[in-house]
Order: C-alpha cells, then sequence, then structure tokens
C-alpha cells in the first residue's frame, strides 16, 4: 500500500485521502509517494487501446489504493472529463517533422490546469461526503490555476474557496474566468503583489498548525499531489500514441511551477520510455540557469507577456530534489532554509548530474515568443498563445529532432491572452461562444495588501 511522506521528513505518512485533505505537509514540506509503482512494457504497449478516462483510471489506482473504490473512482473520473470539448480530452496535432502539439485546453477554462482541478475538485467533494465534513479550499495563481479551481468548485455547499492572484499581473481573460463566478463559496483575493508572493502567503498559512487546523485548510495549487496524478496521465496517453514503448519520445513543457514536467518525471518513473524533458521558461528563468549553473538563484520577477510562468519560486521543484538527494529529507530542509534565508542555493555536482541525464533546458524572451507565434501562425495557421510559444521556442532551440519526437504541451487556448496572440501574428482570437459572457459580466473580487494577517482576517470571515 503507497503511503505519502513529506520531502523534508518530520511528518507522519498519511493515506491517499489523508494527503489530498492536507494537501502541505505541517513541517513545510510536500507529500511525494513513498514508492512509485511501474508499468511492463507489454502494459504500456495495452494502454494505446484504452480511451483517456480508461487510461486515468489505470494510472491512477495504484496510488489511491482503498481510499476510493474503484466504481466510485471511475465516476470521478468520467466526472472529471466530461464537460470537455475534444472527444480525445487531450489531442495530439502535428505540427512538422517529429514536432506535435498536445492540446491541453479543451476543458471549461482554456487550460491544461483543468485537468487536475476537475479531479481534485470531485475529490474533495467525494472524501467531504464520505465524511460528513466542512474545508476551506485555498490557493495562489499566476492565472489558470484559479479559473480551473474555481470551476471545479463552485457551488459545492461543503467547502469554500479562496483564491490569492497577484493584482494586474495576470491578463484580463484569466482574471475575469475568476471575479465573474457569483457562486457564494467562491472568495478572489488581489493582492498587491507578485504570484511568489501569494504563494508564499498561502505556504505560511498552512505552516500555521492552529490556522490550518481551525479553517480545515487544503491546498489546490500544485502542491496538492492529486494534482501531479492527474496530469500524469496524458503524458501516457500521448507517448502510446506516438509508438511508446517502442519509440523513445521528449516533451517539452512550458513552466514556472514545476508540477506540470514533474509529473512527466513521475511517468519515467512508472516506466514510461521518455528521452527527454525539456524545460521551457520565459525570461524568468530560474529553472534553465539552475540547469545551466548549479545554482538555484531568485532573482526580481518580470512582467511578460506569458504571465503564468513568471516566477521564481517553483514549489514542486522541491520534490525533485528529494529524488535528486537520494530521498535525504535532511539535505532537503538545509536546502530549503538556505533558499529562504539567502534566495539560492548550490545543487551538489552529484544532483545537478543526476538533473541533466533526465532534463535539459531553455528560455524565450517576449520577443522570441512573438516571433514564434508569428512564424507558426505564417507556416501552419496554427495560432499558439505565449506559453505553448515559448514551448515551441525552446523546443526547436534545444532539441534533436532526428533523435526523437518531441511532444510540446499546449498549455492555454490562444483566447486567454487575446492583446499578446493580436499583437504578434496580426490576428485577434476569439473566446468560444460559451466563454463571450465573462466579458460583460459584473466582476467581484477584494483587493488586499501583501499582508498574511489581513489574508487570515478575510478567510476567518468569510469562511
Amino acid at each position: 500500500m503507497i503511503k505519502y511522506i513529506s520531502t523534508r521528513g518530520e511528518s507522519e505518512k498519511l493515506s491517499f485521502e489523508q494527503a489530498v485533505m492536507n494537501g502541505l505537509a505541517g513541517d513545510g514540506g510536500l507529500y511525494i509517494a513513498d514508492n512509485i509503482p511501474g508499468f511492463s512494457s507489454q502494459e504500456i504497449t495495452e494502454m494505446a487501446n484504452l480511451s483517456y478516462c480508461e487510461l486515468a483510471l489505470k494510472i491512477m489506482k495504484p496510488f489511491i489504493g482503498d481510499s476510493i473504490r474503484e466504481q466510485d473512482l471511475i465516476t470521478i473520473i468520467h466526472n472529471s472529463y466530461k464537460d470537455f470539448r475534444h472527444n480525445a480530452i487531450a489531442p495530439l496535432k502535428q505540427l512538422g517533422h517529429n514536432e506535435f502539439l498536445l492540446e491541453l485546453f479543451h476543458g471549461p477554462t482554456l487550460a491544461f490546469k483543468d485537468f487536475a482541478l476537475q479531479f481534485l475538485g470531485n475529490l474533495l467533494e467525494y472524501f467531504l461526503q464520505k465524511s460528513n465534513d466542512n474545508l476551506t479550499v485555498i490557493g495562489a495563481t499566476s492565472g489558470d490555476t484559479g479559473s480551473a479551481a474555481i470551476e471545479g468548485c463552485k457551488g459545492k455547499s461543503n467547502m469554500q474557496i479562496f483564491i490569492l492572484h497577484p493584482k494586474g499581473r495576470v491578463s484580463d481573460v484569466q482574471r475575469r474566468q475568476m471575479t465573474t463566478v457569483c457562486d457564494k463559496n467562491v472568495h478572489n483575493l488581489a493582492i498587491e503583489a507578485t504570484f511568489d508572493d501569494c504563494q508564499d502567503i498561502v505556504k505560511a498559512l498552512f505552516s500555521d498548525i492552529e490556522f490550518k487546523e481551525k479553517q480545515k485548510l487544503t491546498a489546490v495549487n500544485s502542491i496538492n499531489w492529486a494534482r501531479i496524478l492527474a496530469q500524469v496521465v496524458y503524458y501516457f496517453y500521448a507517448a502510446t500514441a506516438l509508438g511508446s514503448p517502442t519509440k523513445k519520445i521528449s516533451f517539452c513543457v512550458p513552466t514556472g511551477n514545476f508540477g506540470d514536467i514533474y509529473a512527466g518525471y513521475i511517468a519515467s518513473k512508472m516506466g514510461l520510455p521518455i528521452d527527454k524533458l525539456i524545460i521551457a521558461t520565459n525570461s524568468n528563468d530560474i529553472l534553465s540557469r539552475c540547469l545551466k549553473t548549479g545554482i538555484y538563484d531568485m532573482q526580481a520577477v518580470n512582467p511578460t507577456i506569458s504571465p503564468s510562468m513568471d516566477i521564481q519560486i517553483s514549489s514542486n521543484f522541491e520534490r525533485l530534489l528529494f529524488d535528486l538527494y537520494n530521498q535525504d529529507s535532511l539535505e532537503i530542509r538545509n536546502l530549503m532554509l538556505e533558499l529562504r534565508k539567502t534566495g539560492k542555493m548550490q545543487l551538489s555536482q552529484d544532483a545537478l548530474k543526476n538533473l541533466r541525464e533526465k532534463f535539459s533546458a531553455g528560455s524565450a524572451d517576449d520577443e522570441l515568443t512573438k516571433k514564434t507565434i508569428a512564424q507558426i501562425y505564417d507556416q501552419t495557421g496554427e495560432l499558439l498563445d505565449p506559453h505553448t510559444a515559448v514551448g515551441v521556442a525552446v523546443a526547436r532551440l534545444n532539441h534533436d529532432y532526428t533523435n526523437s519526437p518531441v511532444v510540446i504541451l499546449a498549455t492555454a487556448h490562444p483566447a486567454k491572452f487575446p492583446d499578446a496572440v493580436k499583437s504578434a501574428s496580426g490576428v485577434y482570437p476569439r473566446l468560444p461562444e460559451y466563454l463571450s459572457h465573462i466579458m460583460t459580466k459584473p466582476e467581484r473580487l477584494s483587493e488586499i495588501k501583501n499582508n498574511i494577517n489581513e489574508v487570515k482576517d478575510f478567510i476567518i470571515k468569510n469562511s
């Protein structure tokens, strides 16, 4: 039976249900499975014949164990993906020779976060109904997590959801997808700060054990293991569609918080033969610099046209470090303390060597991102959102296309970033009809200073 342990080693082992409901460990660490189940080549070959929901069941069930009955899990998975607007759920589209887009934007809020947060919302509701309990859901967003989390949790009578976003640092569409939701259990907090500051507040709330327990907090950020688990599925789905396991596939992932690409790492540990995982960053390139220098060095966050990646604290990187340091929780505690005190941490030579064996990295600034959007539109007629364009640009700079096919994760619909896309391509991408109303609906949000006590007071007052 798989149990869940903290990367910092000072919290007890938990069941899947407990890890999901807790979100972040009390010692500040992130939960991770104490062993990773594997699949044989034959089993992976057979996955090519499964529907997306059937595949999700096969991937998720070993991690969940007896926390959920199989028939209930089947229902949860089906309900999580029934509102996606493409029959394949995660369709592949060929962009060029040995180059594919994995379209992850066909969910309710037009972003890859829907894969995890529709699932997590249904999981939380299931566990709460079983225990006849209530919950306070909290998360920070750089743009897409918030709307996807709200979509997954809105209207659920047994939970209140509080989403923190950096005021003025998300696109108008991203903001309105959150602030035009009128359900009484939804609370949007515009924080006068960066995303990293919002994320720090969330982590601090979970570290306050008395507050966490009194308010019954759980996290929807990618610090919640259930989100990682849901994202593992589409790596298997794409790779088997392209001939895995007889063919190795590379993936290029636009990422800021490292959760989406970390899911690819878990897929590789489960037996999926991935050639390279390519980290694609914008000019806030802390992950790319770390891979090249071995030093994780925080700098000021620069606003870009790909705002969901305007991040310097990549929370899920801690999960990878835990493996790179042979699951030595004392080393992880020391590294995180060093980062907190100095704003940087130095990876050991062995850890850096292990990192480079599976990962490569690159960055694309706004100029290259715009150039890529224009180039792809001229060549193929395909409109890319800025984050996906970062992925395409980095893949083309860093991948050997003769060695293995590369799948670039298309993380958002271009209509979520219409101004940036129009500036680059001359074409204004329209929202799907079912979302067009959000641009005229009244907004509901609360503006709050970058102050944890003010956030605490707001949660207490409204939960």
